[in-house]
């Protein structure tokens, strides 16, 4: 699933980042996660961002709203147990918005 890497936010090794997932909605969803989780990139606090990046999930189901997008729920907790920092682990997004899709 892309994200977008927003800010570094701690510098113990190797990194913690923050990276915003928008929903198909147009819900905003805050990820605090280790740079190498997110990105292959070598992330610091002085990289340019935002950045582009990368949270694993799962697709549980796939469907064409009224409108005719594809859309994808997704679940973050598999297989690396990454959930926003509000908790939530399930989220509808674009098709378009997954990683070798």
């Amino acid at each position: 699933m892309s994200v977008q890497i927003e800010r570094y936010v701690d510098g113990t090794f190797p990194g913690v980042v923050a990276c915003v997932l928008s929903d198909a909605d147009g819900g905003r969803h805050e990820f605090i996660e280790k740079v190498p989780v997110v990105s292959s990139s070598d992330l610091r606090a002085d990289s340019s961002y935002p950045q582009a990046g990368y949270i694993a999930c799962v697709v549980e189901h796939e469907w064409v709203d009224t409108a005719g997008r594809k859309l994808v729920r997704i679940n973050t907790q598999y297989p690396w147990d990454i959930a926003s920092v509000s908790g939530v682990t399930v989220f509808n997004v674009l098709e378009v918005q997954l990683i070798g899709k």
